[in-house]
Parts: structure tokens; sequence; C-alpha cells
């Protein structure tokens, strides 16, 4: 019992937080674009923030639950459809048995994540249930989904408390960016007018950009004083300067090691901002320090933890929990 896929979307694969302990051994990380979308997918489910995830993109996927299930949507906007009537983004519902869901093409933002209660099941590989399209490893037979695909899910049926009350604000994706970055391992080599011209200009996303890194146009910056270096391993939002002056920023399914010098690196905070922006928008980068960063991503941490117990309090307000299980006794009719 799971999810029939009908119509498969644009890039639509398996993903959690990725395969973070194999770089040594020379396979990317890969796992969602958006952390922080997926996360809060799977805060609406009541699911553990890295249990697997579908991820789309620029079009959603058309399927049909199998059976009675919780599902949340999250990440880039689109319209989308239960059994023909519009639902919202950011918010928990419950599908009955042949109930089929639409998600149509993003309206903002580029990546979308569609949730379920308990979480995509595929086999883990190397400790992730990610789809590494390079490798042809992971998620789903290493692929991205197709018609007439089925992926499974957790059986029995998992009761998720406080369903209703399980929503949050939609918050709208801009067209011109400033994403906050710390300086990069290799910015001492940029001398003061390279560096102030990487954070005044404005960059606009190339149309060469895919899940392994997005390449940004605009001035380029001049890196014949930078030192010829070794190749170092990578991280997700490093911003690397190769040899013609356009900025590469990477991301999920980054390289494991790149021998560009990396002027500054996105902070954790932005990610999320950052991986949502379509070819031919416009991103300006602002320079923090590192404990600011820090500072923010504790914070982006807090706010989840306090919408987790959020959602935890709610649950235990006194529902009648006859109620709730005679409201999922029904969907098995």
């Amino acid at each position: 019992m799971g999810i029939r896929i009908v119509k498969a979307g644009v890039l639509t694969t398996v993903q959690d937080a990725g395969r973070l302990n194999f770089q040594a051994n020379g396979f990317s990380v890969s796992g969602t674009m958006d952390q922080q979308a997926a996360n809060l997918a799977n805060l609406l489910v009541g699911n553990l923030a890295n249990q697997a995830v579908l991820e789309y993109s620029i079009v959603g996927p058309t399927l049909v639950f199998t059976k009675a299930i919780v599902f949340a949507i999250t990440g880039a906007i689109s319209t989308s459809y239960l059994n023909g009537n519009e639902i919202e983004n950011n918010k928990a519902y419950i599908a009955s048995k042949n109930d089929r869901l639409e998600i149509g093409p993003m309206l903002s933002g580029r990546y979308g994540y569609l949730a379920v209660s308990g979480g995509i099941q595929v086999p883990p590989v190397m400790q992730s249930r990610s789809t590494s399209l390079k490798y042809h490893l992971g998620g789903f037979n290493g692929r991205a989904l197709v018609e007439g695909d089925f992926v499974n899910v957790i059986e029995p049926f998992i009761r998720v408390p406080a369903l209703e009350d399980r929503a949050i604000p939609v918050e709208s994706f801009d067209q011109d960016v400033t994403i906050r970055v710390t300086a990069g391992p290799q910015s001492q080599y940029f001398n003061q007018d390279e560096l102030d011209q990487f954070t005044s200009q404005t960059f606009w996303v190339s149309n060469d950009t895919d899940r392994m890194g997005m390449r940004l146009t605009g001035n380029t910056i001049e890196t014949s004083g930078v030192p010829e270096m070794l190749s170092e391993a990578t991280v997700m939002g490093q911003i690397q300067v190769p040899k013609n002056g356009d900025p590469i920023v990477l991301l999920a399914d980054r390289q494991t090691s790149g021998g560009y010098p990396v002027i500054a690196v996105v902070a954790s905070v932005d990610l999320s901002k950052l991986v949502q922006l379509n070819p031919n928008q416009s991103v300006h980068f602002k320079m923090i320090s590192l404990t600011e960063s820090q500072q923010l991503n504790r914070q982006m941490i807090a706010k989840r933890e306090q919408l987790a117990a959020k959602f935890d309090a709610e649950a235990n307000s006194g529902v009648d929990t006859r109620v709730v299980a005679r409201r999922v006794a029904r969907l098995f009719k």
C-alpha cells in the first residue's frame, strides 16, 4: 500500500537529509535541496525531520494514495488539488484510500516537497534513502519517478494528533533576494576591490543551474591573483570562483571535492532562500561573521523546536481520542 504515480512531474525523486558520512569514499551527499522546507513537511505530518519525502521541481506530480494517509506540501508555492478541491501549502491533510492529489506548476520558488506520515519507504543505501542521480544510487531504483511507479509507505495508518492545527503561514518568495554569506577559506586571496565587487553587485541565476550547482552571471570576479590550490572537501553553499570569474554555488549533488577558490559560504539560515531561486532571478550577497551565522542558525532551529512543541501542546490539550478514532475508522469504510 502506498502511492501510485499517475504523472511524474519534473525531477520527482525520493530524498532525505542525505548521505552524510560517505564523502570520503567519493559519494556525494545528495538529499533535499531545501532542507528547511522538507523538515517542515515532516513536522506537519508528525515525522522525524530526516524522514524521506518526495522532492519535485517546476511541475509537481499527480498521484493516487492507495491507503489512508496524512500528508503535507511545502516549499515552492503551487496550486494543488485533492480530488479536485484546492488545498493549501504548509498544512496537514488526511487522504482516504484512492484519493487523487494533483500538484501543479510552481507559481513561486523552484523545489516542492510532499511528506507523508511515516515517511516514504524505500531501502536505505549507505544510511540514506536519498536518490543520487549521478550514481544511479538510492531512492527509487536510483532514478527519478515516472508514470506507473508505486512507492511504499508505512502500514498501518499512523494517527497524527491535533491534525486541524498543523498549519503555518505560507511565506512568499521574493524576486530580488539578499543572501547572507561568511568568508570562504580562500577569501584572503581576493583583494578588497574584488571582495567589495562580490558583495555590491547584482548577480543573476543562470539557466545552467541544477541540483549540483547554481551558476551566477554578472560582472566577473578577477582570479588572476589567486594562487593554484589543491582540491579540498566541499560543503553545500560554497561559492567557488572558477577561472572565468562567474561564481558557482555548490548544492546537494555537488562533487565531493573541488579545486576552485571559495570566496564565500552561504549561511545555513539562507540556503532555503537560495535554492528556491529560478533562472534569471537576481541575487545579492551580504557578508556576515561566522558568529552571526551560527546565531542565526540556532535561532532557526529554536523556531522549529517551538513549532514542534506547539503541535505537541495542542495534541495534549484535551482532544477526545475516541472522536479521533471514529474519524479515522470512517476512512477505511
